[in-house]
This record gives structure tokens, sequence and C-alpha cells, in this order.
């Protein structure tokens, strides 16, 4: 794995892996997911429907140069693959209208119950997708197909780009931030504010009322925890309780959710934030099994 980091602190690390041995050129189907968010963008290759590279780069102003760099994060990362040996490719996610070189698009909410299922194991039931700028909550069967979901609105409370300004704020690198809100000792209040403006004002105020950065973190991150569970609360959550998207990756908010839902979280070896693009990948490849082919001129 690779990764690159960049110097401002809500920037977190871009990633990307490849399997050098993956023997791709035997493969029957080669598919691509793609998924553009609204802060992150991944890319996933796949062989008869198992990983063989992926990319995860932060999306920037334009969503398809975004596609076109995670692709390439992808490529590069397992040597190269030609554009003509694609058999098919999915785009999903926020911005997935602008995947130029998509044969079609899925809404992210089917793509990650399936990507969750691939990623976390076939018990999968609740997923749960943290993003940059919303929260899902999606309920599948046993095939990884969704039977009901329900969103938060479209705010940045709660999700992946709010932690980004507290770790501006507090001038602590994104990564750390989970770590460093179990150092305030005694657990303090959750902070009464999750909307960014107002929690930034607030937490801007307890500094300087003598709160440690640790204490101010910790209320945030139970403010956040807290939010979570209040989408939760309207869906039946049950065991086989998977988390996705970028928060996944911050215990700051997973460790004090976790109790309050009452349930396991799922554990998997891959990049959470993957899972989207995962599940578009397999779609691919379930339509080249069923003798989809590309779109003239895209391969």
């Amino acid at each position: 794995m690779r990764e690159e980091q960049e110097q401002p602190f809500w920037s977190w690390p871009e990633t990307s892996w490849g399997n050098p041995d993956a023997g791709w050129e035997d493969a029957g189907y080669v598919t691509v997911g793609i998924d553009v968010g609204s802060v992150s963008s991944q890319a996933v290759i796949m062989a008869d429907g198992q990983v063989i590279a992926y990319g995860n780069r932060r999306t920037g102003s334009n969503s398809p140069d975004s596609a076109g760099k995670a692709m390439d994060f992808a490529t590069e990362a397992m040597g190269g693959i030609p554009e003509d040996r694609i058999d098919y490719l999915i785009g999903t996610g926020y911005g997935r209208v602008n995947v130029p070189m998509a044969d079609r698009t899925l809404t992210e909410i089917a793509c990650h119950a399936r990507g969750a299922m691939f990623m976390f194991g076939p018990e999968v039931r609740t997923v749960l997708d943290v993003g940059g700028q919303d929260i899902k909550a999606i309920q599948c069967d046993q095939r990884g197909k969704v039977t009901n979901f329900i969103m938060n609105d479209k705010c940045a409370a709660g999700t992946g780009r709010g932690m980004e300004v507290f770790s501006d704020l507090l001038g602590i690198p994104i990564q750390e931030l989970g770590e460093r809100s179990f150092q305030a000792g005694e657990e303090p209040r959750a902070v009464s504010n999750v909307c960014v403006v107002y929690a930034k004002s607030e937490a801007a105020g307890l500094l300087r009322s003598g709160w440690s950065t640790e204490e101010v973190l910790a209320a945030y991150c139970r403010a956040m925890a807290e939010r979570i569970l209040s989408l939760l609360d309207k869906i039946e959550v049950v065991p086989g309780f998977a988390v996705t998207g970028g928060l996944a990756k911050n215990r700051g908010v997973m460790d004090r959710l976790m109790p309050m839902v009452g349930l396991e979280r799922m554990k998997t070896e891959w990049d959470p934030q993957i899972a989207g693009a995962v599940g578009a990948a397999l779609f691919g490849h379930a339509l080249c099994l069923k003798g989809k082919k590309r779109k003239a001129g895209r391969g």
C-alpha cells in the first residue's frame, strides 16, 4: 500500500493497492467501479469478481477529472492495464453522472450494500455509510439487495467533512483525531450543537474557557456519535452491522457509537472507503455474466 501525506491537517492520506500477480490477462472478465463522492473518490478493479487493485483519492473541484485520477491511481498500483481489457465500468456516488468512462451508473446505496457484503462477509444485514457530506443507514438481505434505507439531511454535521473542519480548527492531523480524543481523561459532555458552523464556534469558546484540545475533541466525537445514533434509531439495526466510509476509520466516533448501538461492529481488512466502488465493480461483473458488453467506443 502506498500513502501520500499532504500538508494540511484536514487532508487524510490517499492510498492505493495493487496485486502485481493478479493474473488479469487470464481473467474471464475485468470490471471497474468508480465511486465519486463529495470528499473522496475511489476506483476498484476486479478480475472475475475479486479485487486486484484500488485507488482512493480526494475529490477535486472537477468530478470527471477526479474519476480519471482515481482510476489512474488504481491502475498504477497494479502496474497498468490496457483500457480495451476492461469489460465493464460502473460509476456510482455523489458524482456518478460525471464519470465519463462509465458504461452505466448506479446509486451508492445499492453499491455500498453489495460492496459491504463482499468486504465484511455474507452476514451483513445493516450498513452504516458515513460519507463526506451525508450519512446513510441501509438494510440488505442475504444477497446484498437493499430492502430499506434512510439518509440524513444534506448537512456536514456528523460526517467526514465536519471532522475535517475540527481537524483544521484544533491543528491535529485528521488521522490522529480518534486516538487523541481518548486522551482527555474524564469523558466530557458532548458539544451542544453538531452543525459545523456552530460547533466550531462552541469549540473555540470551550478552548478559551480552559478546556484542553483533547477534551474539545472528545466532546465533538461524542456529539457526532449521538447524531449518527439519532439516524440509526429511525431504522431497525440488526446484527451483521458494517460501517463504511471515511469516518469508519475514526475510533473516536466509532468506539463511542457502538456501545450506544448495542452491537459489535464487523471487521474487515479492506479500506472501508472503497465499499461503494467494490459494489459497483461487482455489479459490472454480474452484468458481464449476463452477456452485457461495453458501449461502443469505450474500450
